[in-house]
């Protein structure tokens, strides 16, 4: 996919744009995972930002990573995520957007990818999105295939580089049509919530592959929910 541009350089709202449909292309491109696979159940609340919320803040020229820091300071980039319950145990690397206006996504289907043009875990405001594949070109399962089991309550931990790692609580998670990805997901202001992002059944060859995608939401630990 191709953002508009202005200047010779994309504008901001459009590789907002381009972003949140490209996690989708990307996510999809390798979806080999049988057709039969169930949806999974809706559950919980999605968190939302007291504010009205946008992506107009996305970029990709920024000399770091955007949300690579705090009103406090910097904050820790994500080496590792785990979900102890559902065996979830992966390595994170920082994804952000291609010169074409598509997400990079992990080459390997056992990593996670953090998109780094916004909120990184641990930060104190926003949305620090993780991406990752359900499958790969070959039928394994990917790290994401996990988010399928998990549940209410169970604990997220974000390990980062150089920095205690910060715990998550998952709240809610819903499916959604893969072209109605809500906007609020990428959003950089108003309550911390880290989401997790796969593809989701049903699965169309003709139409491209999966045709959902599965959200999932947790929040810092110490706030108990919203």
């Amino acid at each position: 996919m191709r953002s508009s541009t202005r200047g010779g350089r994309p504008s901001a709202a459009a590789v907002g744009a381009a972003a949140v449909a490209a996690v989708l292309a990307a996510l999809l491109a390798w979806s080999l995972w049988p057709a039969k696979a169930s949806v999974p159940s809706d559950f919980g609340d999605r968190p939302r930002a007291p504010e009205p919320t946008a992506v107009s803040s996305f970029g990709v020229h920024n000399s770091r990573p955007d949300g690579a820091e705090n009103a406090s300071g910097p904050v820790p980039e994500p080496t590792a995520l785990r979900v102890p319950r559902v065996s979830l145990d992966a390595r994170v690397q920082d994804v952000g957007v291609e010169d074409d206006g598509t997400v990079e996504i992990p080459d390997n289907a056992g990593q996670v990818g953090w998109y780094r043009h916004g909120p990184a875990p641990g930060a104190s405001a926003g949305s620090a999105v993780l991406v990752g594949h359900v499958d790969d070109r070959t039928g394994d399962l990917g790290a994401f295939a996990e988010l399928y089991e998990v549940r209410k309550g169970d604990d997220v931990a974000v390990a980062r580089k150089d920095a205690p790692p910060v715990r998550y609580e998952v709240t809610a998670r819903e499916v959604v049509d893969k072209n109605e990805l809500p906007d609020e997901v990428f959003r950089h202001h108003g309550r911390p919530v880290l989401t997790l992002i796969t593809c989701a059944p049903p699965y169309d060859r003709e139409r491209g592959g999966y045709q959902r995608n599965l959200l999932v939401y947790a929040v810092p630990a110490h706030e108990g929910g919203y």
